[in-house]
């Protein structure tokens, strides 16, 4: 029954999608002659475009709609999805506030306990705010003493979100609201007499200072003249809420941000930090002491302390130098500090004195991830995730002087961990480099050269890429396959060095480092070319464009989510200025002619056997202009081999940031492992 089924599907494939008009637009680009046959899919509001993209939704339901198995993976997904969750609380004034999401729920809500063993209370459900659950809040802020509440509320998966305070003890909401836009930061004073905030992705990126009980309108510039489009201001209070604390980063790239302490009850400007030093400055106060986490003459990273009475680099004190594991983040608690560094992209976590003297290291249960960090200068407590391929996330409590270490929280997801592994491999990229890879897969797995493997990677903005337990890569798992994410140059893993080396003209290297992956991967006889598939979102969208375009003999199936694939045009879209630093501009001659030779939209080839195609895009992506995607299926439509479906699975309501509910989540996840399982020929289990 399932072969007969996949020959009507296979047929549905051949016969083909919707046709898609084509017409000559030509720009002329530093004596170079460039075709954009479907520029008229950027205009994505108009009666055109919207009727081609329900024409593809509707080829796209036609073929996976008809894939067997549906219904199994989608009650697998429920089990591991739909579970008691809970995430890493904010703790003021002797009250713990944190997103809950019970198993029946489509959303997280925000809840509070007044102690750390209180009885909880729910002060905000996002299931009242819409009728599909596709609206989403979360903490951007407490007061001091833990009366104010302030969340966000974000629609779908969009970036914008608006801001609103509840008054935790009356139960009600102040008539002060910061209207949809791009956030940075939100700290209220500790007399709740006023609130700090930050806006970007607009032409004047600012940081305002509310006078509570005032309008909107009136709020007081205080940061940001002479900053424009391509700049992101941050900021934040110190526990006491005497400084503030400005970060501006130029560019999404992260190699070049500067840092500014102002002091509230001095009344005296800002002080920059670093004045004039191209590199990246991340700071918190420890009393009256800056400590600030920095690349400037460390690429791995160092810890300094700065008093800002003469903040002078001359005079800064390096309390944690630099070492051969890259300082991931740190974070002050309890007068001390905590720093998470990545050795061989294997998180450390380790409690120094204020002055920077080693008191011990942080018990981690194994291979995986430190996801998040919480704690303040203030208080003894501490807060962090642990979780990995085979282990659901659990929070981990610490008390810093009174030595325990206790579980704050835990998913208890129905998925048998022991019968799983997860381990490291290095290998050769094209030019020598060593690159680490993690791979995830049942015990005993037998290297035939014929498991199904899912290779996934990132590569860029200095991110690193580090275990994860995915839902997805778990059903994977429970398939036969394996899972495997490589650590592409591009990101932090190994520090600034690493990143630069995958970041502007040097950005094949990351497209070489994944290629070179998938065929160690063929090599080592995990798989083979009719066994492999690929992923990446975003970024790692582009990534997976390129490995298609340059090898598209090395692989199967690509999943290509939220993808930038237009690298001529990108940066004339949405925020894609931010990401100049990181990728270059086509505007720049020699920057083009590196964007124009690995753009994927641009590298296409017709009558290529293309590996088969999913692109994954929608409406909310206010970060990532979904263009990119709609362009590129129908330029590979109309020119791969015929033989492999290529589908644009194109979501209204779906976008960068995520606020998926639980119901959205599952589809999208039984949309894309039935695909996967179906072009490599899998049965549903």
């Amino acid at each position: 029954m399932r072969n007969a089924w996949l020959v009507l599907i296979a047929a549905a494939a051949i016969a083909g999608p919707p046709p898609t008009r084509r017409e000559a637009v030509t720009d002329h680009l530093h004596g170079v002659e460039i075709e954009d046959p479907y520029r008229w899919l950027e205009d994505q509001k108009s009666p055109e475009t919207r009727a081609w993209i329900e024409n593809q939704n509707r080829y796209t339901r036609s073929l996976l709609d008809a894939v067997p198995g549906r219904e199994q993976l989608a009650r697998r997904f429920e089990q591991l999805l739909r579970l008691d969750t809970v995430t890493l609380p904010v703790v003021r004034g002797g009250r713990y506030f944190y997103r809950k999401r019970a198993a029946r729920q489509e959303q997280f809500v925000i809840a509070m306990r007044d102690g750390a063993g209180g009885k909880e209370e729910i002060l905000v459900d996002p299931h009242s705010m819409s009728r599909d659950a596709m609206v989403s809040t979360g903490i951007a802020d407490v007061s001091e003493d833990g009366q104010w509440l302030a969340y966000w509320i974000q629609e779908g998966g969009e970036d914008e979100r608006r801001i609103r305070i509840l008054d935790t003890g009356k139960r009600q909401h102040l008539p002060d609201e910061l209207p949809k836009r791009k956030v940075g930061g939100v700290s209220i004073l500790p007399d709740k007499s006023a609130f700090y905030y930050a806006v970007f992705g607009n032409e004047n990126p600012r940081i305002y200072k509310h006078q509570i009980g005032t309008p909107v309108s009136r709020d007081k510039e205080v940061f940001g003249e002479g900053y424009g489009a391509t700049h992101i201001p941050q900021c934040h209070l110190s526990d006491d809420g005497r400084y503030l604390i400005i970060g501006v980063f130029h560019g999404s790239s992260g190699d070049y941000t500067e840092l500014f302490v102002q002091d509230l009850k001095a009344g005296t400007p800002p002080v920059q930090i670093g004045k004039g030093i191209r590199a990246a400055f991340f700071g918190d106060m420890a009393g009256d002491r800056l400590i600030v986490r920095t690349n400037w003459k460390a690429p791995n990273w160092r810890v300094v302390s700065i008093r800002l009475s003469d903040p002078a680099p001359g005079k800064w004190t390096e309390i944690i130098p630099e070492s051969n594991a890259v300082i991931d983040d740190f974070t002050l608690a309890g007068g001390k500090i905590l720093l998470l560094s990545l050795k061989d992209v294997q998180p450390q976590l380790k409690l120094y004195s204020a002055a920077g003297k080693l008191e011990r290291n942080v018990k981690l249960p194994g291979v995986g991830s430190v996801s998040r960090v919480a704690g303040r200068w203030s208080s003894e407590e501490l807060f962090f995730e642990f979780v990995s391929f085979n282990t659901p996330a659990r929070i981990f409590r610490e008390g810093l002087n009174k030595g325990f270490q206790d579980v704050w929280a835990k998913l208890d997801a129905p998925f048998p961990a022991e019968q799983y592994e997860v381990h490291q491999v290095w290998y050769k990229s094209r030019d020598g480099t060593r690159v680490p890879m993690f791979l995830f897969h049942k015990k005993g797995l037998i290297r035939d050269s014929g498991n199904p493997v899912l290779l996934s990677g990132y590569g860029g903005f200095n991110v690193s890429n580090t275990p994860y337990f995915s839902s997805f890569a778990a059903v994977w798992a429970e398939h036969g396959g394996v899972f495997a994410l490589a650590n592409l140059r591009g990101g932090a893993e190994f520090g600034e060095a690493w990143h630069t080396a995958g970041m502007l003209g040097k950005k094949q290297n990351v497209f070489d480092d994944f290629i070179a992956a998938a065929e160690w991967l063929v090599a080592e006889k995990y798989t083979n070319p009719k066994k492999l598939a690929i992923e990446g979102t975003s970024n790692g969208g582009l990534l997976v464009g390129a490995a298609m375009t340059q090898r598209p003999e090395l692989f199967q199936a690509v999943l290509c989510g939220y993808p930038l694939l237009d690298m001529v045009r990108y940066h004339k879209f949405l925020v894609a200025r931010f990401w100049v630093p990181e990728y270059g501009s086509s505007d720049n001659p020699d920057q083009f002619r590196y964007l124009r030779a690995y753009s994927p939209y641009h590298s296409v080839k017709a009558g290529t056997k293309y590996p088969a195609v999913m692109i994954v895009t929608g409406d909310a992506d206010t970060r990532v202009d979904p263009l990119h995607g709609r362009k590129m299926a129908a330029l590979l439509q109309a020119s791969a081999d015929p033989g492999r479906p290529v589908l644009l699975n194109y979501d209204t309501q779906a976008g960068h940031s995520g606020g998926l509910s639980v119901t959205k989540t599952v589809e999208k996840n039984v949309d894309q492992l039935s695909f996967l399982l179906w072009q490599l020929d899998v049965k549903p289990d």
